[in-house]
């Protein structure tokens, strides 16, 4: 092997090394993805990373506040009569979780990672809906029952299926 080709070889382990290096430092600037929380209806759903939130910091009031005026949602067409299915990954489960409907309580927090609602609730005006849309979302807390902190926040729009 001639001292040119050593060269050659040297410079590209040199510059492979350096690539691999590179994409480890953007990856490690990458903030570490929440968990998700997922909602489905028959065969379609739609699941989503924390609307705020998602770690373990409490959020504040006005955080909060502003965050369930957040449009910039998945949404979700719902035919009144079928079940709504609610599935969050283990760590939402494990602060403890509750289901808001346009920023009100309708559930009591649990712990497990799954809950299934009717859909005819989210269109029900004794539970606050107005209209043919619901804002929906997951309140995690910090694992106490009942505790008042919140750590994330999913939010869903769920829209009336059109009746035919």
């Amino acid at each position: 092997m001639t001292t040119l080709q050593s060269v050659v070889r040297r410079r590209r382990a040199v510059a492979a090394a350096g690539a691999v290096s590179a994409g480890l430092l953007v990856l490690s600037a990458c903030d570490k993805p929440t968990p998700i929380a997922t909602i489905t209806v028959g065969t379609s759903s739609v699941s989503e990373e924390a609307t705020c939130g998602g770690g373990d910091e409490t959020l504040k009031t006005e955080d909060l506040t502003a965050c369930l005026k957040d449009t910039d949602i998945k949404s979700l067409t719902v035919d009144p009569d079928k079940t709504v299915r609610i599935g969050v990954d283990p760590e939402i489960a494990d602060k403890r979780w509750s289901i808001l409907m346009n920023g009100q309580p309708i559930t009591d927090d649990f712990d497990k990672t799954y809950q299934e609602i009717p859909g005819s609730v989210f269109f029900n005006a004794q539970y606050g809906a107005q209209g043919n849309s619901t804002l929906v979302s997951i309140k995690a807390g910090d694992g106490e029952k009942g505790g008042e902190a919140v750590t994330g926040l999913w939010s869903f729009k769920l829209k009336k299926e059109d009746e035919d």
